[in-house]
């Protein structure tokens, strides 16, 4: 497919980072953010970009981003989402923390705490936090993905499933309109699992770019979580669905 100069170093740009924005192309290219608006969408009427509110998506439908894009995509949100959901967490809990960077910004945001179980199925999380005095941390064993450092595969789950905590912390990597969890490797997904199925709270975390991505395996349903953390919810489905199952909605962007 032949693409004029400047849209094939904005797909490039969106390939290596996950995505682009607007304003910052705009600055890359000195054009007007007119201009960007509609270069971007001629590639996303493409289908070679997807369209998020204030720039775009690389899209990937079976195979998730690298982790190195994925930590900077909506690194901002991520930092606000964990520090909300840090508040929820007193001193003296147990929790689980799963893979993914949306998690490990939580785990960032527990520093201070005291007394805390963590058990993490997340190499990122468990070296963040083990040289904290106060915060005891537990780590799954099993298959070490080397792409991210998460712990995957049936040992991990029933290292898991040997715990009842008071609080766990989940991430997704997408969320379908009509609820549905989502995410691309189906080991860390028996994972999720096992974590939803033994904990007292389920918090899930995930920014809102997740809205606008697809996955092939089901983790689970919205309505399964108890308090739902994202920058922004622009979904009625969604909204409906958090008050429906009497799930939290918090926006951290509201």
């Amino acid at each position: 497919m032949f693409l004029p100069p400047r849209h094939a170093e904005i797909l490039e740009m969106a390939k290596e980072h996950g995505r682009v924005l607007v304003d910052d192309l705009a600055v890359h290219f000195n054009l007007t953010p007119q201009t960007i608006r509609k270069d971007l969408n001629d590639l996303c009427d493409q289908r070679l970009l997807t369209r998020i509110h204030g720039g775009a998506l690389f899209p990937s439908g079976v195979q998730n981003l690298e982790y190195e894009a994925r930590r900077l995509i909506a690194a901002g949100e991520k930092e606000a989402i964990g520090r909300a959901a840090a508040n929820l967490i007193p001193d003296n809990a147990s929790l689980f923390v799963n893979i993914g960077t949306t998690t490990e910004a939580v785990g960032q945001a527990l520093l201070d705490r005291k007394g805390l179980m963590i058990i993490t199925n997340n190499i990122n999380v468990a070296n963040k936090l083990r040289i904290y005095p106060d915060i005891e941390v537990v780590i799954a064993g099993g298959v070490v993905r080397g792409s991210d450092g998460g712990i995957v595969g049936e040992a991990a789950v029933d290292f898991i499933r040997q715990f009842k905590v008071d609080f766990a912390v989940i991430g997704t990597s997408a969320i379908d309109s009509d609820g549905a969890l989502l995410d691309f490797d189906f080991r860390e997904v028996k994972v999720a699992q096992a974590i939803m199925a033994n904990a007292r709270h389920v918090i899930l975390v995930s920014d809102s770019t997740k809205f606008e991505r697809t996955a092939p395996v089901r983790i689970g349903h919205l309505s399964q979580v108890h308090t739902f953390i994202t920058d922004r919810c622009e979904s009625a489905a969604i909204r409906q669905i958090c008050a429906d199952a009497d799930v939290r909605l918090i926006e951290t962007s509201a």
